[in-house]
């Protein structure tokens, strides 16, 4: 492959075998031919799967193979591409659901139990609360307090720690310092309350996150390219997350470039041709290594200088060589082209998985003193043309293989899958036989069969047929001398032979024809309704092949990308007792479907005796998004609502409003005559104006009796 990734960490805990002129890869030849055991190993293993292939392959580009041979009667040549038009179908339906939504199908959710982080804290935004001991305050000192998560002034509560003060709140410790004197743990169950819930933040900080780094590092692209050869070839395959730098376009103010780089996790497709598993196994899970086979030119071998841990020398001496890459058979018989060639480029193999520890040893790599005990260790080996181009162990914690095999079909028998292609290689075959018939037969009896008397003809004539052509005939020859004969058509049989071959293709891929575009579908599927009911059972079987996405590609991927930035980013917000969820089986339930059943909730709620039960905020929220709107933009926080009020309330006792000036206060403390009455005339009851006289009985009225 052209693309090749790397590790870039900024990290001092990687070990490798480096660049030097000490005696490092005195034993060489052990790990070069370590890996090319293993290589060999898994390309015989993998010989049968290779033909399958590239019988799908030809099946989907319409070639028939080498060993299909046809007899002198049968003029046609004809390739029915059924099988490409399943394929690209499959093809859409998985890439709908990887995309369809705007957004990739992965979810980051706190665990049911939360640990390191609370699970959710309240407030109590009623100014009365203090004074009154609801919200869960305390009114004298007889009535302890519920715990709250921060003390006053800071301090720690009675059994908490440095890491519950400053941890516990993760995303939401500065957000929430202004009312921390407010926070107590646990759900608010008074309309007065309003909950914050600090794993969900980090959750959707992390989710957030893992989003913009697989949309920087164009993994939609890759994704593409795994789902095609999942449906054809029946596995794909996808590697990382990896670091790299990623260089933005950026011109200063004299026109000069100068582009910003950042280092992002980035992921790759893998072309299944190139991947060779552990043959013992059926699972990444369960394999032991993994070798990838790379087609490289001279720069991009030079450019590997640049990379973390790759030996410059060794490098420019596998250059120096001849170049070694030979093509495999099936490159050539893909690409139409059996003559070998001498080729420019250099055949590279990048092995991940245990390796000996005695080996390692031998070659200069220092093992930690945590693996010294192990016989075994994960390792990451890169070797061409008899050079080991870098020897590193597996930096991920905890070790993994990062690559990620995908099954269309799962075979539990078997580490690749069955896809579209092989399912239906037979039906494809009848229905290539049955109109490769017809259209003989047609040919045949389109034609008219001459029958020639010869002995009733004068001898010498042409016997090429034409309009107008004449005859001569024998004189006094009895009889008819030419004669036309009609073949029998059955053309129309062998039609209805491939229209069943058709039907079973559907059975065998489960994609019905009509799910693709097929017209004169009849019975149920003439309304709408029925289309929807045939649409809805055709969907059963792809939810399995969305279920071994999830299982497969999009969990593993997930976590991969958590796992990397808990290790490697140091941000606080995004840090927590999280899951990675993949969710490709709900984009199968279209936003209509969703936004509909959200808004029936949204009626049973809005009953007086129900809408204390329902979460509205919630509500509103899953609503925006099924509407493909982000519901941050155009939804407001109740949470950011209340922190502001509960700012504005200390604000104000912080700097109380003055008191207006006003007419001296009359005998007992007693508001002035005409202070507190109606005043129709807008003076306020001050002294000057009219206002309204006192009434008989009212106060200030001169005529009351004492």
């Amino acid at each position: 492959m052209a693309d090749i990734e790397d590790v870039n960490f900024d990290t001092d805990e990687v070990v490798a075998a480096e660049n030097g002129s000490d005696k490092l890869f005195e034993s060489v030849n052990s790990v070069v031919s370590f890996v090319k055991d293993r290589f060999g190993r898994a390309e015989d293993a993998r010989l049968v799967d290779e033909e399958r292939w590239l019988r799908a392959y030809r099946n989907y580009r319409g070639l028939y193979s080498s060993d299909v041979q046809f007899t002198d009667t049968e003029k046609s040549r004809v390739f029915v591409k059924v099988t490409k038009t399943k394929t690209l179908a499959a093809y859409g339906q998985i890439v709908d659901v990887l995309f369809g939504n705007n957004k990739f199908p992965l979810a980051v959710d706190p665990t049911v139990l939360p640990d390191g982080v609370a699970e959710a804290v309240h407030i109590n935004v009623d100014p009365n609360a203090d004074k009154a001991g609801e919200g869960g305050r305390a009114v004298t000192e007889n009535v302890a307090a519920p715990t709250a998560l921060l003390g006053d002034d800071g301090k720690l509560l009675p059994g908490e720690t440095i890491i519950d003060l400053q941890e516990r709140l993760a995303g939401l410790k500065t957000k929430l310092s202004p009312v921390s004197d407010k926070i107590i743990e646990g759900d608010g169950t008074t309309p007065t309350t309003v909950s914050f819930h600090p794993a969900m933040v980090a959750a959707k900080k992390m989710e957030k996150k893992i989003h913009d780094q697989l949309n920087e590092s164009g993994a939609s692209k890759h994704l593409r390219s795994m789902a095609f050869e999942m449906a054809l070839l029946g596995t794909g395959v996808m590697k990382g997350p990896f670091a790299v730098d990623k260089e933005y376009p950026s011109w200063g103010e004299d026109g000069e470039y100068s582009p910003l780089v950042k280092t992002v996790p980035e992921c790759n497709h893998v072309s299944v041709w190139n991947f060779y598993p552990d043959p013992e196994s059926t699972s990444m899970d369960d394999a032991e290594y993994v070798v990838e086979r790379h087609k490289m030119s001279r720069n991009q071998l030079r450019s590997l200088k640049g990379r973390p841990y790759f030996r410059d020398d060794s490098i420019e001496n596998a250059i120096a060589q001849s170049p070694d890459y030979v093509r495999k058979h099936w490159e050539m018989k893909m690409e139409d082209d059996d003559i070998s060639a001498q080729s420019e480029r250099w055949e590279v193999m990048e092995f991940w998985g245990f390796v000996d520890v005695d080996i390692l040893e031998d070659n200069g790599v220092k093992i930690p003193k945590e693996l010294r005990d192990l016989n075994e260790v994960s390792c990451n080996i890169w070797v061409c043309n008899g050079e080991v181009l870098r020897m590193v162990l597996n930096p991920f914690k905890p070790a993994r293989i990062p690559y990620y095999s995908t099954p269309y079909e799962h075979n539990p028998y078997s580490f690749f899958g069955v896809g579209i292609a092989e399912n239906m290689d037979d039906t494809q075959t009848l229905m290539n036989g049955f109109m490769r018939m017809a259209i003989d037969n047609a040919a045949l009896s389109g034609n008219l069969i001459m029958e020639v008397d010869e002995t009733n003809l004068v001898p010498g004539q042409d016997m090429s047929v034409y309009p107008g052509k004449i005859f001569r005939r024998q004189g006094g020859a009895p009889g008819q001398a030419i004669f036309g004969t009609k073949f029998p058509n059955v053309a129309q049989e062998n039609m209805q032979l491939f229209d069943k071959a058709r039907v079973l293709a559907d059975e065998s891929t489960g994609f019905p024809s009509f799910a693709h575009g097929q017209t004169g579908v009849s019975g149920v599927g003439r309304t709408a309704s029925g289309i929807s009911m045939l649409m809805s059972a055709a969907n059963g079987s792809i939810r399995s092949v969305v279920k071994n996405v999830d299982d497969y590609l999009l969990g593993p991927l997930g976590k991969a990308f958590f796992s990397f930035n808990m290790q490697f980013d140091y941000d606080e917000t995004i840090k927590g007792d999280l899951e990675v969820k993949a969710s490709g089986t709900e984009s199968l339930m279209s936003n209509e479907v969703r936004s509909q059943r959200l808004m029936q909730f949204l009626q049973v709620a809005s009953n007086p005796n129900l809408a204390p039960f329902a979460k509205m905020d919630y509500v509103i929220r899953e609503i925006a998004k099924s509407m493909d709107l982000d519901p941050d933009k155009v939804t407001n926080s109740m949470q950011d609502a209340a922190i502001q009020a509960e700012l504005f309330k200390k604000f104000q006792e912080q700097n109380p409003q003055p008191q207006p000036q006003g007419p001296a206060p009359g005998p007992e403390g007693q508001a002035p005559a005409g202070a507190n009455v109606q005043d129709t005339t807008g003076s306020g009851g001050a002294q000057m104006g009219t206002g309204t006289a006192p009434q008989p009985g009212e106060q200030g009225f001169s005529g009351n009796v004492a």
